[in-house]
């Protein structure tokens, strides 16, 4: 399967407010379910700070978004894959898109109970350096993973 990288379009926005809701609800359904936003104040926060702190690209396949990554300068703020194309190296081509930009350092947060991403960012090389609470509104245990290359 081909797919590219791109940048961020505005006809972009409500694929990915629904990619993004999916691949929550697939990866993370308790969570969701309990913490879940409603669709308004997706859109509302992907807009206002999402689109307007990072730089946001996008994976498509056959003109279909299959992934986003939001990124400013060495923190990945946002990376989402479709659940249809996980493990078809979408995240790992985002990542590695990520270091063309970043080649020293990487840092990004995730939620302590989203085992799946874990997984992956520990497979990728990520190691978590702290654990804490996310801001306001989740104010859920998370943590933070940091990436330097191998010398």
């Amino acid at each position: 399967m081909e797919y590219r990288i791109r940048p961020y379009e505005n006809k972009d926005f409500e694929p990915v407010i629904l990619l993004w809701r999916r691949s929550r609800e697939v990866s993370l359904p308790e969570f969701q379910k309990e913490k879940g936003h409603p669709f308004e104040m997706d859109q509302w926060y992907f807009k206002e700070h999402i689109l307007k702190e990072n730089n946001v690209l996008i994976a498509e396949l056959n003109g279909q978004r299959v992934g986003f990554m939001a990124m400013r300068e060495d923190f990945i703020d946002q990376l989402y894959v479709d659940p249809d194309h996980w493990q078809m190296g979408i995240g790992s081509a985002f990542l590695d898109h990520a270091r063309s930009i970043s080649p020293q350092h990487l840092w990004l947060y995730t939620l302590q109970v989203n085992y799946v991403a874990r997984a992956f960012y520990q497979k990728k090389g990520f190691v978590a350096r702290n654990f804490g609470i996310s801001p306001p509104p989740e104010s859920e245990p998370d943590v933070e993973y940091h990436w330097t290359p191998k010398v």
